[in-house]
């Protein structure tokens, strides 16, 4: 099933391009930032609890309004309660970690999980207590904003499992 898609999706990109249609001058370009680029920053204390490491990916633009980055939270580390107005994905690529959506209980998650965070609803994401977790989040922006900070996880709530 796969090759028949493969095969279909090559043929589709060289029937388009067989009409000899070149794109216009001022047509935009790809555009590639170098792994490296940006510098990684310290998880604000006033936003985290324990050690975490944002590493930026892109910014959002007039062209997506979503910022990506990767979050690096050392063992028992975790986010502030918050929300997003325009909501967020958790792509987890290492470790083990734990979410919990306000009012409802914790929940692990794991390497491929993907966590849709739905706009306005308090939320906070970490690692567990013995792993490091790594995530990709992917979070919406409207007016310029992508999250409102909340309360401090406390140590009772991280643990409630």
């Amino acid at each position: 099933m796969y090759k028949r898609f493969l095969n279909f999706a090559v043929c589709a990109a060289a029937a388009q391009t067989a009409g000899g249609a070149t794109p216009p001058a001022d047509a935009p370009a790809q555009q590639i930032s170098r792994a490296g680029s940006q510098a990684s920053a310290a998880g604000p204390a006033e936003f985290f609890t324990g050690r975490v490491r944002v590493d930026p990916v892109w910014p959002a633009d007039e062209h997506i309004k979503a910022s990506g980055a990767y979050v690096t939270f050392e063992p028992g580390a975790r986010s502030a309660w918050h929300t997003h107005p325009a909501g967020q994905r958790l792509v987890v690529t290492s470790g083990v970690g734990l979410t919990q959506e306000w009012g409802k209980p914790v929940q692990e998650i794991r390497p491929g999980d993907v966590v849709w965070c739905p706009p306005g609803v308090k939320h906070w994401h970490g690692a567990g207590p013995l792993t490091a977790l790594t995530h990709l989040a992917v979070t919406g922006t409207v007016d310029g904003k992508n999250v409102n900070w909340m309360e401090k996880v406390s140590d009772e709530q991280y643990s409630s499992r």
